[in-house]
């Protein structure tokens, strides 16, 4: 409460206790842990390196009896009540429009809730306790986490219409990487997927500073109609008319298996693995 509110004050008044008896708790904890939790300053209350640790360890710790809980309650029927799902913005969009109404179908007591964001901080998420389980693109480091494979997604050439590869049946990386290369910013994991697919190095802009980037696939898609460059498109997104209102060609690329492979991962010894498992089962026949 006191990370997040960022005085006593505010922090009792949402715990429902005083200030004092607030105080008295941050006390008896700092005593426990043998040195100060908080400092107080005029801006309001920061939390020190211990405050920060003891947070942190705290909050993986009720997340992981809150998941308990909810796995005793769910026994023998899974896929029911609060499941927390993070999903990469290259999939949510494309994938989860066809797989919701699957799993209301078939799971009407599941509760999904979901959070959309990049793969690094829904790993964090994942791992602090926050989420039960990601929809995310490998390959990515995957220490601490198990996985279950949903489907391969071929990763395409996309350029304009005017192109002169436009017309062409395949397209070479090695002919992209002399055109102007947009790809997402920094961050999305399709980027790296995109370039170590295809052997190419991150495009270079003026004075050594980054070309453009792109904040989201369908931008992407504009600049590329835009006549801006060349990018990679995931098929996925192709599939799902991402490119229809846009003058775009896209195509395949002339490489060895270019593709990332989208996966539904857990913190290793979840208890709720199995459902993690279930839920890559039934997007697999999405």
């Amino acid at each position: 409460m006191l990370a997040e509110h960022g005085s006593f004050g505010r922090a009792a008044e949402a715990a429902h206790v005083t200030q004092p008896t607030l105080s008295a708790g941050v006390q008896e904890l700092e005593k426990i842990l043998g040195g100060p939790v908080v400092d107080r300053a005029r801006s309001g209350v920061i939390l020190t390196a211990i405050g920060e640790v003891a947070l942190g360890k705290a909050t993986r710790i009720l997340n992981e009896a809150e998941e308990l809980v909810q796995s005793a309650r769910n026994a023998g029927h899974p896929l029911t009540g609060r499941f927390r799902l993070g999903v990469i913005p290259t999939v949510a969009p494309f994938l989860l429009p066809r797989a919701l109404p699957i799993l209301r179908e078939r799971f009407p007591k599941l509760r999904l809730f979901l959070r959309e964001d990049l793969t690094h901080r829904l790993i964090a998420q994942l791992k602090a306790g926050q989420l039960d389980a990601a929809l995310i693109a490998l390959p990515y480091d995957m220490t601490g986490l198990d996985h279950a494979h949903v489907s391969d997604d071929e990763l395409m050439a996309a350029l304009p219409r005017s192109h002169p590869l436009a017309k062409e049946r395949e397209a070479p990386p090695s002919a992209l990487e002399s055109d102007d290369l947009i790809l997402l910013e920094d961050g999305h994991c399709l980027r790296d997927h995109a370039l170590a697919a295809c052997g190419l190095k991150p495009p270079r802009g003026v004075g050594d500073e980054e070309s453009f980037a792109a904040t989201s696939l369908p931008t992407l898609v504009q600049m590329v109609g835009s006549g801006l460059g060349v990018s990679f498109l995931p098929a996925m997104a192709v599939a799902a008319g991402l490119t229809e209102t846009a003058d775009v060609a896209v195509m395949p690329l002339k490489a060895e298996h270019p593709q990332r492979e989208i996966v539904v991962a857990w913190r290793a010894g979840s208890s709720r693995a199995a459902e993690g498992q279930l839920l890559a089962e039934v997007l697999r026949q999405v």
